[in-house]
């Protein structure tokens, strides 16, 4: 049965967070000297002189109402990976607790739980792609913590079956952390609607993808209440910077925009397989729920020369595991797209390379 009072590090249930001067202080005033702010201002901007809500109130209630969450739920990091990072140091003893992660998947899980010295234990992805249960099962025992699930998956761009990772929640007392990131780009629901049923669910998801927001560095995790709470405890009181706080509750103003360039990045996604599969070298072109394709080629890493000495930046995942020969390629703008085709024909009239 799921307790979550047994994850926690004891270490972390003793800890007193840090109290800085905004969490003592509640409500509206007009003169603040509590906080060691230069009153003077700053070489840009007035207001950037003083530090910014440390519990992002303001963007919480305004994600919410887009997520249908409520704001107790929600826990904003600098980007996913301090989401991922902070989930380690609360629930993961070092050198004794141990994470699943289900390879290939994002990278960050692995070096997140080798930054805290929490032991790795892989329970590959099967040929399609999908979840090996037998084997996850096989690797969990009593200190296995965190499980973590990445759908829509990068780099392999497909979502995992819902029914799988239903199964992992019901049947694993630590917590499953699933990450969206590419949520948006699929036809997939969110687990976000299950958190009620779930209290071992946590959620990540981003504004880096579809919102278009990576150089803001603004993650969300959604959890219960005590979960988030956990994280609160442990995170630097001023982790979300003013800039971002701004701009984020602006971007949330123009959901309608953001559905339209979701739109438009899944229909570009869709006319760019229909292309790839057509030229003569692609060997295969695998199914996407996110704004990438994973392209098997031949001679994929001289592909990826090529390309660069272009002047065009994919990724060549050609040594991970499942998926060889493949190069990662991110959906562009049209004239991206164009140019990448291009670059691609040309490799194919300077090579004669074909399908075998």
């Amino acid at each position: 049965m799921f307790d979550l009072n047994k994850l926690i590090r004891e270490n972390i249930k003793r800890l007193t967070p840090y109290s800085s001067a905004r969490d003592e202080f509640s409500g509206e005033a007009k003169v603040f000297l509590d906080a060691n702010e230069n009153a003077l201002g700053s070489p840009l901007l007035k207001w950037y002189n003083r530090y910014p809500d440390p519990h992002q109130v303001k963007v919480k209630e305004a994600i919410s109402k887009v997520k249908s969450v409520p704001p107790e739920k929600i826990f904003l990091g600098n980007g996913s990976d301090e989401c991922i990072d902070l989930l380690f140091r609360c629930f993961c003893n070092p050198g004794k607790d141990n994470t699943v992660i289900c390879p290939p998947t994002y990278g960050m899980y692995e070096v997140s739980a080798n930054i805290n010295d929490v032991e790795i234990r892989k329970a590959p992805l099967l040929d399609d792609f999908q979840l090996d249960l037998v084997h996850l099962e096989n690797l969990v025992d009593e200190n296995t913590k965190l499980i973590w699930i990445c759908s829509p998956n990068n780099p392999t761009a497909n979502s995992m079956d819902r029914e799988d990772i239903e199964t992992i929640l019901n049947n694993f007392d630590g917590l499953v952390v699933v990450d969206e990131a590419y949520i948006n780009f699929s036809r997939q629901k969110s687990f976000i609607q299950e958190l009620n049923d779930y209290p071992n669910l946590v959620v990540l998801q981003t504004f880096s993808k579809a919102w278009g927001l990576a150089g803001l560095r603004l993650g969300m995790a959604f959890a219960s209440e005590e979960i988030i709470e956990i994280l609160n405890r442990v995170k630097p009181p001023y982790n979300i910077n003013q800039v971002t706080q701004e701009l984020a509750l602006k971007a949330l103003e123009e959901v309608g925009q953001v559905n339209d360039m979701i739109k438009e990045l899944v229909q570009m996604r869709i006319a760019l397989k229909g292309v790839f599969e057509k030229i003569p070298f692609v060997l295969k072109v695998y199914p996407s729920d996110a704004n990438f394709l994973l392209v098997k080629m031949h001679n994929a890493r001289k592909v990826y020369e090529f390309l660069l000495s272009r002047g065009i930046v994919v990724r060549d995942r050609s040594n991970v595991k499942l998926c060889d020969d493949c190069l990662r390629i991110t959906v562009g703008t049209e004239e991206e797209n164009t140019e990448l085709i291009e670059a691609l024909m040309d490799w194919y009239v300077e090579t004669k390379q074909v399908k075998t």
